[in-house]
């Protein structure tokens, strides 16, 4: 254990602070046996974090367990910053994760994105209906997006899946927020074929794929 660590650290000659591999191989056993707590469900992470914030500072597990945190960061930023491609990962999937909190935040506008209720049930209600919300629009968007993909497919313009990936379905540009609107039931139904879908735009040869 000890020598592997070593290996792991010794890639990264630039690091200054030294890594204290002997506390860590230490208490490597008693590292697996709390993973194995966590992961068979013996134990919650909560009650272990209070337990060890709770022991003296001179409790060698939880030293064990900072420095054995310290050197997973360091690997972490390590690959963070040599890898390219790990790094525009990261970023998309921030970049959606922040179009899902756009989303709720302008969905919940009524109240500016404040629980008001008194009640733990009550405060539950108004989360759950946010969420239930939210993943409504996110369905919509879903399959409507789909059915662009498939017009585009049949029309003859290539849509591959690494540039599906990059598309988001927690779009709100296209959510009317405040007003009304008027819809012709008779006329929407008359459009819809025989799967119960309305026909999408014309799309142009010319047209970006990124106005997906």
């Amino acid at each position: 254990m000890r020598e592997a660590l070593q290996q792991q650290v010794a890639k990264w000659p630039l690091l200054t602070k030294k890594a204290n591999l002997d506390l860590v191989a230490d208490h490597w056993d008693d590292l697996l046996r709390l993973v194995g707590s966590l992961e068979y469900g013996h134990a919650t992470a909560s009650l272990i974090v209070g337990k060890l914030s709770a022991s003296s500072r001179q409790n060698g597990l939880a030293a064990a367990l900072k420095e054995y945190g310290a050197i997973r960061r360091t690997i972490y930023a390590a690959q963070y910053l040599s890898d390219e491609g790990y790094r525009r990962k990261i970023a998309r999937q921030l970049n959606k994760g922040e179009s899902l909190h756009a989303l709720r935040r302008q969905l919940h506008y009524a109240r500016e994105g404040r629980i008001t209720r008194r009640r733990p049930e009550q405060q539950n209600e108004q989360a759950w209906c946010l969420t239930v919300v939210t993943n409504a629009v996110v369905c919509w968007h879903t399959e409507y997006m789909g059915l662009a993909v498939d017009e585009l497919r049949d029309a003859g313009r290539e849509v591959g899946a690494e540039l599906l990936a990059h598309v988001c379905p927690a779009r709100s540009s296209a959510v009317n927020y405040y007003g009304s609107i008027t819809v012709d039931y008779e006329r929407e139904l008359a459009q819809l074929d025989d799967r119960g879908h309305r026909p999408l735009r014309t799309v142009a040869a010319d047209d970006p794929i990124v106005g997906l």
